[in-house]
């Protein structure tokens, strides 16, 4: 059997995460501010800190 090092597997890890904050603040939160009637400075708002948030990870 061939294991990956941990390293690898939390680059990984981070990596997925970091691209699914990405797909959410880019695609997934406009559509649903849109759909509940989010301004749009909340919503470029609640974008900028998913954005940081997924360039922490």
């Amino acid at each position: 059997m061939n294991k990956k090092p941990e390293a690898e597997n939390k680059e990984l890890a981070s990596l997925l995460l970091g691209a699914g904050f990405a797909l959410a603040a880019l695609i997934i939160l406009p559509a649903v501010a849109q759909r509940v009637g989010l301004g749009s400075s909340l919503t470029i708002a609640l974008r900028g800190a998913l954005m940081r948030a997924s360039n922490r990870v």
